[in-house]
This record gives C-alpha cells, sequence and structure tokens, in this order.
C-alpha cells in the first residue's frame, strides 16, 4: 500500500454523485419478514436453563450476607452463581480490575452478586425474590468533582503539547475560560445484552453472544471457567444494535451463563430485559472540561489550554482509551498553533463507563465547536467566518499530536454546504425573524468533523479472513467482523466478488466465530470494513494469483490435456502455479476468466477454472491476515501519526425552540460528507442520516437520572427519550462526496460508522444560537451562553428565561 500524500481539493472540484444503485443490506429480506436470527431467537434446547441476576442497589455497599437456601428450594431453581463459583474472578479490555461478581463489597449500583438458574421463566422470578441479600452502605463518589476532591483516578494523566499555550494565552488580544459540562448516554441497541451457552461435554463450550468482539468474550469466559482458551467457542451471528455498549461489556453476560452451564452441566441463556440492562451496563463517558483559549480580534485561534476530566466509573474498562481520543480530537477540524490538553479519568461509583460511537472523540469535537460559537460572539462575526478561518488549510495542516492532514476536503466542504444551503440567506431571514420577541427562536450552526480512523492502540490494527471458494464458483467467507446492523457483511461480500468478477449472490458471509477467526479486534473504531474487508482481499489475491497462472496455463494445453479430462487416470503430469498472477493481462469478470487482451483473448467460465484448480489439487482457499500499515503513534509522547486517515464532513442545522416549553424542533439540516469511495453508496447513506440522528439525541433529549442511592431511574423508553421518527429533521439534506484522494485505505473508501453522529453538534450549537439570539434582542447585546449537552427543554428554558428562574428560585430560597 502507498505512503499517503497530501491533496487539497477546491470546492469546485468537489463530486457529489447519487447513489448509482447499491445492492441492499445482506439481511435486508429477513429482516423485514423477520427471520433474522438473534442470539435469543435460537430455539431452546431440551433442559436448557434461563439465568437472572442479582444485583447492588447501592453506589458503594458491603455485602453482609448472601443467602441463597430459600432460592435453590424453589422446584425449578438448578443453579445459584456466586464469586466462590469461578475461577478467575477479574476481568478488564485493558486493566484487569472489575470482578465478574461482587465478593465483599459492590462499587455501584448494578454490580452482580449472583447468577440464578431456572427451568421456566416462572420459576426464575420466584427465585430471583427469594434471594436474601444484605447491605451495609457505604459512601460514595458519585460526581467528578467529588472524584477529584478525593483524589480519585484510573490510571495517570495524559496530555499533549504544541508550542507555549501559556505564553500565547498572555500575548493573546483576547481570551476566553470557561467548563463544558458533557454528560452520559445510553447505547439503547434495540437487542439488549444476551448470551446462550451449550456446555463442553467432551468438547468445548460454545458461546452464542450479542458482542462486537467475540475474542474477548471468548477470553472471559475461558478465564471464568478456569479452561483455556481453546475449549471455548464463540459466535456472533448478528447483532440488533452495539453503538459501542457490546464491545467489552458483552464479555461477563457470556460469562454468567457459561458458569450457570457449567454448573448444570445445561445449556444457559441469560437475556436482559431493557430494564436491567441499563441499570446493568455502562453509558458514554460524562465530561467536564475546563478550558482557557487565545484569539485575535478575526476569531483566529492563537493558543488554546485544556483539563479534561471524565468520569469512569468504578473500574477502567476502556476510559483511558476513550480520555486518549478525546485529547486527540480537540482540535477537530481546526489548526491551532498552541496547544495544551490534559486528561484525567475520575474513578467513582457508578456503573463503569466504556465505548460508545465516537469513543472520546465527541468530546473533543463539542469542546472546540463550544469555543468558536462563543469566540464569534466576542469578535463579532458570524460562527461560520470564525471557523473558515480557523479550518485546516495548507500550510496550517498539522494536527496538535503531528500528524499532517491528507487529502483534506475541509475548506471545500464549508464552502460548498455553504452555497447548498444557501447559508447567507438564511442567516438573514433568521435574523429578522428573532427580531420579533414574540416568535419562538430560532438558530442556525455549521460545524465539522475530522475523524481518525484507527484503533490508537496499535496492536489492534490487524484482521484475518477466510476465503473458500468452491468448485460451483460460489464463496463463504468469514472474518473477524462482526455484523450489527452496519452492513459489515455486505461491503465485505461485494469486495470479494470483485476481486473475482462474480455476482453478489455468490458470497456467502459465515457467522463470526472464534473457532475460523481467533484473535480477532473488535467490530468497532469505525474500521470494521477496514481491517476485516482488507484481510478478505488479500486472501482473494491469493487464490487469484493462483487461479490466474492457471488460466494462462490450460490457454497454452488442448483441452483433452486438461486435469478435469486427465487427472482421473493420472495420464498427464500435475499444472503446478505460483500464487502471483502471470505477466500477461488476466481479468476477472461477469463470471469468466479472461486472458489476453482484444480480439486474441481467451476466456474460462469462472467455476469451470476453479474446477480445474481442484483436479490439479491447487488450493483455492486462503487466509488472509492485514495489519494497518504507517501508524506510528507514541502514546507517552503525545506525538505521531496516530491515523491512517481522516473521514471529514460539514453539517448545517436549523432548529427553532418553543419559548414556552424549551422544547426544539429540528427543522432543516443539511450535511455533505467525505466517505471517498463508497463499496457501497446506500449503506454508506444509512450510516450518515442514521448516526447523526443518534448525535441529535444525546446532544438534546437523552438524560440519565440516578436516585439517592446511586441507582439509574430513567431505565426505560418511557423515562429515557431516544429520537423518535417525530424528532427527525423536517428537512433533511444529506449527500456523499466521491473522493478519490484516500489512497492510504482499500479501495480509496472512508469509514462511515462513527464521524457522522458529531456533526449532530451543529444542532446543539444551532440552539446555543437560538438563545443566544433571543437574549440578545432582550438584553441589547449578544453573550457567550453555556449549555451543558444534553440541552434539554429545562435547561433550554433555563437558558432563555435565566432572569426569570434566578427570580422564582431565590424566592423560594428567602
Amino acid at each position: 500500500m502507498a505512503e499517503p500524500r497530501s491533496r487539497d481539493t477546491p470546492a469546485a472540484r468537489l463530486d457529489v454523485r447519487p447513489d448509482p444503485g447499491s445492492a441492499p443490506h445482506d439481511s435486508a429480506h429477513t429482516h423485514v419478514t423477520g427471520r433474522s436470527e438473534y442470539v435469543d431467537d435460537r430455539p431452546m434446547r431440551p433442559g436448557e436453563l434461563l439465568c437472572g441476576l442479582i444485583y447492588s442497589p447501592y453506589a458503594r455497599a458491603r455485602l453482609k450476607r448472601l443467602d441463597l437456601s430459600d432460592a435453590l428450594r424453589i422446584p425449578g431453581v438448578v443453579a445459584a452463581i456466586t464469586a466462590a463459583d469461578v475461577a478467575h474472578n477479574l476481568w478488564g479490555s485493558i486493566v484487569v480490575d472489575q470482578p465478574l461478581l461482587v465478593e465483599e463489597e459492590a462499587q455501584y449500583a448494578g454490580e452482580v452478586v449472583a447468577v440464578i438458574g431456572a427451568e421456566t421463566p416462572e420459576a426464575l422470578r420466584r427465585g430471583l425474590a427469594a434471594v436474601r441479600v444484605e447491605w451495609t452502605r457505604l459512601p460514595a463518589i458519585r460526581s467528578i468533582d467529588e472524584a477529584i476532591t478525593a483524589e480519585r483516578f484510573i490510571g495517570a494523566e495524559r496530555r499533549i503539547e504544541r508550542g507555549d499555550a501559556g505564553a500565547a494565552l498572555q500575548a493573546a488580544s483576547h481570551t476566553l475560560e470557561g467548563t463544558l459540562v458533557i454528560e452520559g448516554a445510553d447505547h439503547f441497541y434495540l437487542e439488549s445484552m444476551a448470551a446462550v451457552v451449550y456446555p463442553g461435554g467432551d468438547g468445548p463450550f460454545e458461546v452464542h453472544s450479542s458482542t462486537q468482539h467475540p475474542t474477548e468474550t471468548q477470553h472471559v469466559v475461558a478465564e471464568a471457567l478456569g479452561v483455556p482458551f481453546s475449549d471455548v467457542s464463540c459466535i456472533a451471528r448478528r447483532l440488533g444494535g452495539g453503538f459501542g455498549g457490546k464491545e467489552s461489556q458483552a464479555a461477563p453476560i457470556a460469562a454468567y451463563a457459561a458458569l450457570v452451564a457449567r454448573a448444570s452441566g445445561r445449556p444457559a441463556r441469560l437475556v436482559l430485559g431493557k430494564d436491567d440492562d441499563m441499570i446493568v451496563t455502562g453509558k458514554r463517558n460524562p465530561f467536564q472540561i475546563r478550558y482557557r483559549v487565545g484569539f485575535d480580534g478575526d476569531g483566529r485561534l492563537l493558543a488554546l489550554q485544556a483539563v479534561l476530566h471524565s468520569d469512569g466509573g468504578a473500574y477502567a474498562d476502556l476510559s483511558t482509551a476513550i480520555m486518549e481520543r478525546a485529547l486527540l480530537h480537540c482540535d477537530n477540524a481546526y489548526f491551532i498553533p498552541n496547544v495544551e490538553v490534559r486528561g484525567r479519568v475520575c474513578r467513582t461509583n457508578h456503573h463503569p463507563h466504556t465505548a460508545f460511537r465516537g469513543f472520546g472523540g465527541p468530546k473533543g469535537v463539542a469542546l472546540v465547536e463550544s469555543i468558536l460559537e462563543d469566540v464569534a460572539g466576542v469578535v463579532g462575526r458570524d460562527a461560520l467566518d470564525v471557523r473558515r478561518v480557523n479550518v485546516y488549510a495548507p500550510g496550517r495542516d498539522e494536527t496538535h499530536y503531528g500528524q499532517t492532514v491528507e487529502n483534506n476536503l475541509l475548506p471545500s466542504l464549508f464552502e460548498s454546504l455553504e452555497e447548498r444551503c444557501e447559508y447567507r440567506r438564511r442567516r438573514e431571514e433568521i435574523r429578522a425573524w428573532n427580531g420579533d420577541p414574540s416568535n419562538n427562536p430560532r438558530g442556525l450552526s455549521m460545524t465539522a468533523v475530522k475523524f481518525g480512523i484507527s484503533f490508537t492502540t496499535r496492536f489492534l490494527n490487524q484482521a484475518n479472513a477466510l476465503v473458500n471458494v468452491h468448485r460451483d464458483g460460489t464463496m463463504q467467507v468469514s472474518t473477524g467482523a462482526v455484523e450489527m446492523g452496519q452492513g459489515v457483511n455486505s461491503r465485505i461480500a461485494a469486495l470479494v466478488a470483485e476481486q473475482f468478477g462474480q455476482p453478489l449472490d455468490a458470497v456467502r458471509m459465515l457467522a463470526t466465530s472464534t473457532e475460523r477467526n481467533a484473535n480477532t479486534s473488535p467490530t468497532a473504531a469505525s474500521s470494521g470494513t477496514d481491517l476485516n474487508g482488507a484481510a478478505a482481499v488479500a486472501a482473494c489475491e491469493r487464490i487469484r494469483g493462483r487461479l490466474a497462472s492457471l488460466a494462462a496455463r490450460l490457454r497454452d494445453l488442448p483441452e483433452d490435456a486438461w486435469p478435469s479430462r486427465t487427472a482421473g487416470l493420472g495420464t498427464q503430469p500435475e499444472l503446478t502455479v505460483a500464487d502471483t498472477p502471470p505477466p500477461l493481462p488476466v481479468r476477472f469478470e461477469h463470471g469468466r476468466v479472461r486472458v489476453g487482451d482484444g480480439d486474441a483473448a481467451w476466456s474460462i467460465g469462472f467455476a469451470e477454472l476453479v474446477q480445474e484448480a481442484h483436479r490439479s489439487r491447487i488450493s483455492t482457499c486462503e487466509y488472509g491476515h492485514f495489519a494497518t500499515p504507517h501508524l506510528a503513534f507514541d502514546k507517552i509522547e503525545g506525538h505521531g501519526r496516530a491515523f491512517l486517515y481522516f473521514t471529514q464532513g460539514v453539517a448545517a442545522s436549523e432548529v427553532e425552540i418553543d419559548r414556552w416549553t424549551g422544547e426544539v424542533k429540528v427543522r432543516r439540516v443539511d450535511l455533505l460528507m467525505d466517505l471517498g469511495r463508497p463499496v457501497n453508496h446506500a449503506l454508506d447513506m444509512g450510516q450518515v442520516v442514521g448516526g447523526f440522528v443518534q448525535g441529535m439525541g444525546w446532544v438534546t433529549t437523552e438524560h440519565l437520572h440516578y436516585d439517592e442511592n446511586g441507582l439509574l431511574v430513567s431505565h426505560s423508553p418511557s423515562t429515557y427519550k431516544i429520537p423518535n421518527v417525530q424528532d427527525t429533521p423536517r428537512i433533511f439534506n444529506a449527500e456523499l462526496v466521491f473522493n478519490e484522494g484516500n489512497v492510504a485505505n482499500l479501495r480509496r473508501t472512508k469509514a462511515a460508522g462513527e464521524p457522522p453522529l458529531m456533526l449532530a453538534l451543529s444542532v446543539w450549537t444551532a440552539v446555543r444560537d437560538a438563545v443566544s439570539s433571543a437574549r440578545a434582542v432582550r438584553v441589547g447585546r449578544r453573550e457567550p451562553i453555556a449549555m451543558a449537552i444534553p440541552a434539554t427543554a429545562e435547561r433550554v428554558l433555563r437558558a432563555l428565561e435565566a432572569e426569570t428562574f434566578a427570580r422564582v428560585e431565590g424566592g423560594r430560597t428567602g
């Protein structure tokens, strides 16, 4: 793969194309007919047990008494598992610090202390109710501020620096400082955590799990059981959504079922209801960011100092890596010459927080986009103009960690979308509308995303794939990628079909299994297709090389000397070939393999060629491995090439706020995304639109509430508000830029999974713009608006009517 080169594309050259006619998602027909099988759709086997969890109702408590005897006397209750039954009771993706089951002290509300296995739902319900647990409540740390005061942290402080931010701030003509609060959010995947385990007998434990990381699930189950990794196989057919929530935290769920299966010698199934799922599992990490920024009279950023603290919860999980990505994305799409960003993960008594679409990137992006809104108000310029002054451009294209922004379309994306969405005309209309204080205030904002694609832990950037080409010309493909609705199987199938010139329906994608693909990385970091697709193509290329060489040999042989005519009798020597193709042109297209050019070209059917290979004992099966090249990021120094490339995009959002309730309605969104050369345009558009809408929920309505014991109370659709169809923008224009410039990646594609979510920050900044405009009419000046994420209706109303709320609440206090 060639070393990437920097390339910038003028706006006039942006190539926006409609869908050329994409193939549907490979499971679309089974989804709409209800025939797609998820973990809990697996038929119950004879003797199979249903599992349930007993967990702490307190943020921190000492286990005083755990009595399972009454539960075990209930007819149908077969097994009860505690920490004493676990061979190795600690697990963790980065730091091995989290107990599978509480031994002495629970560190968060929802921490599991026991698992019950029963034959029927009624027996399970009665068994769970019969467990006697007594706790002694202990003081708990429930906030970032409390953790900082108590100096309770997970891992060391991380720092990334460039230039001298302190000196640049002293010299700057303008400075601002503030605190940005970003609260957590639930993944709210439609399929809750689920696992079915079939016990080994004389063979391995077979685990079917709704997991984004089958390898980690396999390993955690094996360690809990005290058996070698080879005695456990993990299979993930498909997930009903994951969004990062099943990257690490699906593993203990499978371990609980496996422990019941081993204790009983019977299959065991654990499927959490939505309430238990939300209470037990971690969320997107809450963040609290203190910052100081310096800038000039045009709004050009000169220096940024920021201290990021996140709530990691009770155990490490993935929070240190999430913090690292937040630090790496504090620049987002903008050049800042002097930067000092520091980050620390706080240990609290909340459920351990975990990966979520975008990982830590949304926190860094939110910081700088918030800052630019406020800078624009100070210098009296439109926020779009301030963003365009600061956007990465030639000569100003190196990040604060020392990586060049290659294939930079950001200036062109801003320019193009400004024209496409008629930004200037609409800005004037909104200004006139907001001039009448009787109108509901409206806001307009355009934000960007520059999202790095790769795991920031280098060894995770690898994948393997098995490709089997059968004698009828059809193929089976197995990779470490997990299909969770994003269409990774459809994309990889298209890449394989393209390699052999076969129709898409000739490729069968197999369920992800650790038996076929071992030591795999999670399907995360937007890299599922990049890594696993490249591994599959690597396998295909070796098979192609052998088949191409064979085709060239066959062209020069009389047909009666071909292996299919002679191999059975052994009348001719076997044909031998190399893995590399011959020097003459060989093309795989339209179901045939063509040798040579023009009228002299000779061809053979693909399936016929595979038959000839089999008769000559030439392998048409291959195992491919891929490791992402060019990565060289020093985590200690905070410097180097952290990512293979950047996915880029811009979005303009217009909102209207009900001035009596604070409710936000998104009137219009215009979005322009650079995804290189899409493998499947329709699936990529699904990711772009879906990611944006999910991001809208994060920044506006999805609010987590905990009771005085630290137990989550917003644990169902009735109390936790995700976007529905009525929340989608009234006008939603989303388009993809066709870009050939991403030479760093497979087929010049760009990842689509996570970046679009961050463009939803344009909704949040548009809300702030609307509030600021409304208040400017009232107080006669435009001022920075502090607005936490999510900008709920209550928070928006409080910002609009700050004086009223202060007067009323002050009166109550008095």
